[in-house]
């Protein structure tokens, strides 16, 4: 039995105001980066400019979409590696706390950059100066959030506490996200001093400096020697990555939810494209429609939070992965049937919100219990790595979702490429909820009720 405390609210919320920093700034990415360098018709229209070769250059793969792609892929690759440095380091500060304090600031300026091109027009020079930043920004982001992500099963050690915690940062990541759909919003204001371009940067610009403070947070906050077991681990990382791809539950965990990110990745790239092209609302809808979809899902936390403590989270994640498909199923059909683009935009949002109240909590809780089991049956500190591993897994995922989803986009005329993608990110949803049928939890749970570390559901 560990002798570190256990982490009050006070401090699973402090922990959580981190993830409200860093989900704004990977929103903004998420969101936007296609839509300011790919444009919509309907967007060139209303003044966006082109500053990267638009369509297709290889093999039906766009400029866009190859640099999305291989950010993404660099980013998982680099996982491993911070996780194997975080697993192992020896800072006074702890092995965590180091890496959120110092990646903080560097993430806020190299976020901004990604939407600065230095050329007027269309040129290479754009493309490559795009490529860099996209870089630099997830090699800041696994900087961040890889440790941020370890310090979950060391904040919450119980059943109970790690889904408390699960909770509290799913609610701040939806709220970060939500956030980030202000972009076109906060940039209508200065649209007419900037230009479209320009009000875009001022906009991200000032996301950036509220995303900042709030990683800075848990960083100064929290004191990773009370709460943590900050013994250094001695595996090197591609033992470590091993042993944790070795494990059979986290293998069949880490499939399905591959299966899930590159549908959902899919999903909220299309979604500004969704509401300007297929609802014919205007871009400034996107935050109306997801803070909606985000209210509804506030609203399901406390259910979803209850229920899988009294029946377990394998249940209400299943349910979830095959609520999720029938609404990317129904978004393909969004603008016809006589159905106004609000309501469509209502609807949508409003069946999106339950699945994703649990997909946005457990999956993180899941994953913290598969870790403990391990540490229990395996003896070592690995939760970075567990964590490394997932998010390894499902960047690479995201990355097929980019090229995937910017190649679909140009496929037809009025709109057709949008819905085709949505079809797609249904069917691979449903594959991700049919993979994750296998996952043993009650093994799992019973791995750390054994070790009598609070793990009864």
């Amino acid at each position: 039995m560990r002798n570190e405390k256990q982490a009050g609210n006070k401090i699973l919320w402090l922990f959580a105001v981190g993830q409200l920093g860093w989900a704004t700034l990977s929103g903004v990415i998420t969101n936007w980066l296609v839509y300011f360098y790919q444009p919509s018709d309907t967007a060139i229209a209303a003044g966006a400019p082109l500053f990267i070769t638009q369509g297709a250059v290889f093999a039906g793969l766009t400029i866009i979409g190859l640099i999305a792609a291989v950010g993404r892929i660099f980013d998982a690759v680099t996982d491993p590696w911070i996780a194997s440095c975080s697993d192992r380091c020896r800072n006074k500060l702890g092995r965590r706390i180091p890496f959120l304090r110092y990646s903080a600031i560097p993430l806020g300026i190299v976020t901004v950059l990604v939407f600065i091109s230095p050329a007027a027009g269309q040129s290479p020079k754009n493309g490559l100066f795009l490529l860099v930043m996209d870089l630099l920004f997830y090699l800041c982001l696994t900087l961040y959030c890889t440790p941020f992500n370890a310090l979950i099963p060391e904040l919450g050690r119980t059943q109970t506490a790690r889904v408390n915690l699960s909770t509290f940062i799913s609610i701040t990541f939806f709220l970060g996200t939500a956030v980030s759909y202000l972009v076109p919003n906060v940039a209508g204001l200065f649209e007419a001093s900037l230009g479209y371009a320009g009000s875009y940067r001022a906009a991200i610009a000032i996301f950036a400096v509220f995303a900042v403070v709030c990683m800075e947070v848990p960083a100064f906050t929290i004191n990773e020697h009370e709460y943590a077991d900050t013994t250094p681990c001695d595996s090197k990382m591609f033992k470590s990555l091993g042993k944790t791809f070795s494990n059979h539950e986290f293998k069949k965990f880490v499939t399905s939810d591959v299966l899930y990110w590159i549908a959902l990745t899919m999903f909220q790239t299309g979604l500004p494209f969704y509401i300007t092209v297929l609802m014919k609302l205007d871009s400034g809808m996107s935050f109306v429609l997801f803070a909606l979809m985000t209210g509804i899902s506030l609203i399901f936390y406390a259910p979803v939070n209850i229920l899988a403590k009294k029946f377990g989270k394998k249940k209400i994640v299943q349910w979830a992965f095959i609520a999720f498909a029938g609404v990317f199923t129904l978004t393909t059909f969004c603008g016809l049937g006589g159905i106004g683009g609000m309501a469509w935009g209502v609807i949508v949002s409003a069946l999106a919100a339950i699945p994703m109240a649990a997909l946005g909590i457990l999956p993180q809780a899941i994953v913290a219990d598969i870790a403990e089991a391990d540490r229990i049956t395996a003896g070592e500190n690995r939760q970075g790595m567990f964590y490394a591993a997932r998010t390894f897994a499902f960047k690479l995922g995201q990355s097929v979702a980019m090229l995937i989803f910017t190649s679909l986009a140009k496929v037809g005329s009025n709109g057709f490429g949008y819905r085709l993608s949505a079809v797609v990110a249904a069917v691979l949803c449903l594959a991700g909820g049919l993979v994750f049928f296998a996952y043993n939890e009650k093994a799992t749970i019973a791995a750390i009720s054994a070790a009598g570390e609070n793990g009864a559901v």
